[in-house]
């Protein structure tokens, strides 16, 4: 026993001197952290591990005959060396309860403490002398808590309570090694956690400048998800979107609320927030893509359970927000550039199609342009009459469609003018509300057709067709309806235009031709061919039919001469007008022969078939391109001279000039 106490003097100073060593050796910033009592009601597991480490530091401290306890300083032992739970050590009640000891003095005095048996309050206690040592913190200088040991009675020396205070000392040393490496270990974290926090940062901001700097819906999607599959590459991500977009990414889907594996989606994209699902060891998060608009899709990840913690989630979380705004912003300039594309189109298209008011030239045009602007295979225009209360094909790149009529009660005309409103069909086959000719013979499958609309009257129809199904998109349903007010314009300007032509050119009477017309027709045709015949045509003592009918009658004659003529020409032949109740024909490139037997069967035709009965006197005039005097004027000439000479000999009669 003397050369343990030995020992403890010896190594008394030592452990004096270790500390100040060791707060040298310590970090100035580390030297300044301590505990404080605000600690210590938290500090138990703490002390109770330094003293474990204690323990196994000094194989048990052999040099007291005791156990030794440690006791927190509200009075609660920690642990005691040697003893489990539920022992019958008397150290393993609290202290304050045991009445006067040791332990209590020494943490009442803060002073090393040495209290005979028979000084106890406690019977318990009577046959040990106690020892206790207060542990201080080694800058504030409180207790935080306190080494004892109970030894027989009799047995207890001031050398004992030396050696429990180098055992203190070296106790201090371990928990300032553990507080010093929990410290250092939460700070390490911090650092970590800080750390990974920054990345974070770095990579969002560097995702959010490559999705910034791209313009195309396509490039943005693309980012989102490579950007995904190399920040977390054991997590499959998936993009459901719920607009009309068609992507080349197998991993973006369209977003379709009646399929149940979608019901995690649905659900974020209707409460626009994140939602997650764990079963079969698996974790799934669904996230809403959302911009200032709205939400336009929803980001699903498939991963191991518990392989994000909240600052991943936060982090995905901004992302998909990063990802939504771009996806906005290339969104609205996609659909910008398609506006002015759409507004130049529909700028040009009017300008061209103004150019022209010739209704076939016009139809034509528009036909070629809307087969090449929605990249279709077939186009069909129809113009309403009136007349007939039928459609009528007036363009066409099938040329057996072209001509053909069609009832307001058939196929899809009967649509368009019952609801003047666009049809848009994905697939004829599947769905096949009514009959049409146009899409059986050309086995087309999809649909855009609109009606032409002009002051809410429908005056005809458009039909573009594709072989295959989906085909148009919603973005052409909307463009067609837009350029088919264009085209009813410019159907109806082309009509109104042939129709004032006509007008100007036709007698309101006859509806022959007018005589200026007659003159500029035989110019032009005098320009390219090599012959020509002209008949006058004068009714017989037309005057008198007036005095005796009256000039009502009069004109019905006029009609019904005109009738017989119109009847019995070619559509080739020009018949005019030529004024009072003088007509002209004229028979591009028919020899004298020819014309004389036209002429001879509307006399004859006159003198049977008009009511009252009248007959007509005809002068024929022939032209060559071998005449001295090739001339319009002329031509009339000669036939003028024939027909007075018709008259002179007795009318009723045809006379050909020579």
């Amino acid at each position: 026993m003397a050369i343990n106490r030995k020992s403890a003097q010896l190594s008394e100073p030592e452990q004096d001197e270790s500390p100040s060593r060791t707060r040298q050796q310590l970090p100035s910033w580390l030297q300044k952290q301590d505990l404080t009592e605000a600690d210590l009601p938290y500090a138990h597991s703490l002390l109770a591990g330094s003293f474990a480490d204690w323990i196994d530091e000094s194989d048990g401290f052999p040099w007291l005959g005791g156990r030794i306890a440690l006791i927190h300083p509200d009075g609660t032992t920690l642990s005691i060396n040697g003893e489990g739970e539920g022992s019958a050590h008397p150290w393993a009640h609290r202290v304050d309860r045991l009445g006067t000891t040791a332990a209590a003095i020494a943490l009442e005095t803060c002073r090393p403490t040495l209290m005979r048996g028979d000084e106890h309050g406690a019977n318990a206690l009577r046959s040990y002398d106690s020892i206790a040592v207060p542990v201080f913190t080694r800058s504030t200088g409180i207790p935080c808590a306190l080494l004892a040991c109970l030894l027989p009675a009799g047995e207890a020396h001031a050398s004992d309570l030396k050696l429990l205070q180098a055992a203190a000392l070296h106790y201090r040393n371990c928990l300032y090694r553990r507080f010093e490496n929990i410290f250092v270990g939460g700070m390490l974290r911090e650092q970590k956690l800080s750390q990974k926090e920054e990345r974070r940062r770095d990579i969002l901001f560097d995702v959010m400048r490559r999705l910034n700097d791209h313009i195309e819906v396509e490039s943005v999607l693309t980012e989102v998800l490579d950007s995904l599959e190399e920040l977390y590459p054991i997590c499959r991500a998936d993009l459901f979107l719920s607009q009309d977009y068609n992507s080349q990414n197998e991993k973006v889907k369209p977003l379709a609320f009646h399929l149940s594996n979608m019901d995690l989606c649905k659900k974020a994209f209707l409460e626009g927030k994140i939602c997650e699902t764990r079963a079969d060891g698996r974790q799934q998060l669904a996230i809403p893509l959302s911009g200032k608009q709205g939400v336009y899709g929803v980001l699903r990840l498939d991963l191991p359970v518990n392989e994000f913690d909240d600052a991943d989630i936060r982090f995905l979380s901004m992302l998909a927000a990063a990802a939504g705004a771009a996806f906005e912003k290339a969104k609205l300039h996609e659909q910008a550039n398609v506006l002015v594309g759409e507004l130049r189109l529909i700028n040009e298209l009017t300008q061209r199609l103004n150019r022209s008011l010739r209704l076939t030239d016009t139809m034509q045009f528009a036909s070629t342009e809307l087969l090449h602007i929605f990249q279709s295979d077939f186009c069909c225009i129809l113009q309403y009459d009136a007349s007939s209360n039928r459609f009528i094909v007036m363009s066409a790149n099938v040329p057996e469609l072209i001509g053909e009529q069609y009832s307001t009660e058939y196929g899809f005309c009967s649509v368009l003018w019952s609801t003047k409103e666009p049809i848009i069909l994905s697939d004829y086959r599947s769905a096949t509300p009514v009959s049409s000719r146009l899409m059986d013979i050309t086995d087309s499958r999809s649909l855009l057709a609109s009606p032409l609309v002009l002051n809410g009257d429908v005056i005809g129809a458009v039909m573009i067709t594709k072989r295959e199904p989906n085909h148009f998109s919603y973005d052409n349903y909307k463009l067609l309806q837009v350029l088919s007010a264009h085209l009813g314009l410019a159907m109806s300007n082309a009509s109104l235009h042939a129709e004032v032509r006509r007008m100007v050119i036709t007698d309101n009477l006859t509806g022959l031709f007018a005589r200026h017309y007659l003159n500029e027709r035989i110019g032009r045709k005098q320009l390219r061919d090599h012959s020509g015949s002209l008949i006058v045509v004068d009714i017989d003592h037309f005057k008198r039919v007036n005095d005796t009918y009256g000039h009502q009658v009069g004109d019905d004659i006029l009609t019904q001469v005109s009738d017989i003529i119109r009847s019995s020409i070619r559509d080739t032949d020009i018949a005019a007008r030529w004024g009072g109740e003088e007509l002209a024909i004229y028979l591009p490139l028919l020899s004298l022969e020819q014309t004389e037997r036209v002429a001879e069967r509307i006399r004859h035709r006159v003198e049977s078939e008009t009511d009252p009965q009248v007959t007509v006197s005809c002068g024929i005039a022939e032209w060559r391109s071998t005449d001295e005097k090739v001339s319009v004027e002329s031509l009339f000439y000669k036939a003028d001279m024939a027909l007075y000479d018709a008259k002179r000999l007795g009318r009723n009669r045809i006379v050909i000039s020579m």
